[in-house]
C-alpha cells in the first residue's frame, strides 16, 4: 500500500509478457546469434536448390534452344502444354504414376503403421533393438543395391529364391520378367524398403500416449489388440492423418530411382511414370520445355491433392496441415 492509501498493483503474467513482446529483433539476433549462424546453413540449402531452381520454371512457356539461352528463347505460352497433352506417352505415364502410387499408399503407407503397433508390444528391449536395427537397414542402400539384390534373388534364370523353387521341384516364376509379376515384386521390395524406417515416427508419437489410459483399459478387461484398437491408434490418428496428406502430394510424383533399379526391357507396360518421362525428354532427349512442362504440372496436381486432402480433414474435425 503506497502513501496515500493507493493500492501498488502488482505485475500480472499477461503483463510480464507483453513486456517481453517489445524487444526488438536485433535483441534476439544478439542473443541467439549462435543459434542463427546453424540455421544460416538449412536455410542457404533450401534457397539454393529448392527456390532457386523455380526461375527455371519459365522454360515450360518458352521454345528452349540451347543456341538462344534462356533469356532468347521464343516465348510460346501454352503451346507446349498443348503438345504435352497430345502425347501418347503423357497419357500412360499419368496412369502408370497413378497406379503405382496409389497401390504404395495402400500399402507401404499402412505397414509402417502395423509395424508400429508390434513392436510397440515386445516387451524385451534386446529383441526390440536388433529387430528395429534390421529393419531400419534398407533405408540406408541405395535403389542401385536394391536393385542389383533384387535380380540376385529374383532373377528367372539364376535367381537364389527361383534356384530353391526348382530343387523342390516347382517351376521358375518370373518375378522380374513379367509385367504382371513385376508390379506386384516392385510393390512388396518397396514395403520392404520403407516399412521399418516408416515406424520412427509412430513409435515416437505411440511414446507420447498416456499411461493412464493403457491402465484404465486394463482395469475394463481389455487384452492387447482392444488397446491397440481403443487405445493406441485413437491417440496417433492426428499422426497418420497429417502423414497421409503429406503422401498424398507424391501420388503424382514416385521414386524415379526405383523404377529405374528395378526396370527391364522384359517388363515396360509399367515402368513409363512422369519422373521417368521427365528424364527422358529433358535429359536424354533434350527437350528441356516438354520435360519442364512436365514436372510443373506433376507439382501442380500435387499440390492440388495436398490441399483438398487438408480441407477434408478439416472437415471431419481433424486439425490438418494449414
Amino acid at each position: 500500500m503506497k502513501a496515500g492509501g493507493t493500492a501498488e498493483v502488482e505485475p500480472t503474467t499477461a503483463s510480464i509478457r507483453y513486456a517481453g513482446t517489445k524487444r526488438g529483433l536485433f535483441y534476439y539476433l544478439r542473443r541467439d546469434w549462435q543459434l542463427y549462424a546453424l540455421l544460416l546453413i538449412p536455410l542457404s540449402f533450401v534457397l539454393l536448390f529448392k527456390y532457386a531452381p523455380m526461375s527455371g520454371l519459365m522454360l515450360a512457356f518458352k521454345e528452349y534452344k540451347i543456341a538462344k539461352g534462356f533469356w532468347g528463347s521464343e516465348w510460346v505460352g501454352l503451346e507446349v502444354f498443348q503438345e504435352l497433352f497430345a502425347k501418347p506417352e503423357f497419357f500412360k505415364a499419368v496412369r502408370n504414376t497413378l497406379l503405382l502410387n496409389m497401390l504404395d499408399l495402400l500399402f507401404s503407407f499402412t505397414m509402417p503403421i502395423v509395424l508400429a503397433l508390434l513392436l510397440n508390444e515386445i516387451r524385451g528391449t534386446l529383441f526390440k533393438r536388433v529387430n528395429q536395427t534390421l529393419l531400419y537397414l534398407p533405408h540406408f542402400l541405395s535403389w542401385v543395391i536394391i536393385g542389383a539384390i533384387a535380380y540376385q534373388l529374383l532373377g528367372e534364370g539364376s535367381g537364389m529364391i527361383n534356384n530353391l523353387i526348382e530343387q523342390m521341384g516347382g517351376d521358375r516364376i518370373p518375378f522380374l520378367q513379367k509385367d504382371t509379376n513385376w508390379l506386384f515384386s516392385y510393390l512388396a521390395i518397396g514395403v520392404w524398403y520403407s516399412m521399418g524406417w516408416g515406424t520412427i515416427i509412430y513409435l515416437a508419437a505411440i511414446t507420447g500416449v498416456n499411461p493412464e489410459l493403457y491402465e484404465a483399459a486394463t482395469m475394463d478387461g481389455a487384452g492387447r489388440l482392444r488397446k491397440m484398437w481403443n487405445v493406441t491408434i485413437p491417440s496417433i490418428r492426428m499422426t497418420i492423418i497429417t502423414l497421409l496428406i503429406l503422401s498424398l502430394g507424391n501420388v503424382m510424383g514416385g521414386s524415379f530411382e526405383r523404377i529405374i533399379g528395378l526396370a527391364n526391357k522384359a517388363t515396360t507396360e509399367f515402368t513409363t511414370t512422369i519422373p521417368v518421362l521427365v528424364y527422358r525428354w529433358g535429359i536424354e532427349g533434350g527437350d528441356f520445355s516438354r520435360a519442364t512442362a512436365l514436372g510443373l504440372f506433376q507439382a501442380v496436381i500435387g499440390l492440388i491433392l495436398v490441399v483438398i486432402a487438408d480441407r477434408i480433414a478439416k472437415k471431419l474435425g481433424e486439425d490438418g496441415l494449414f
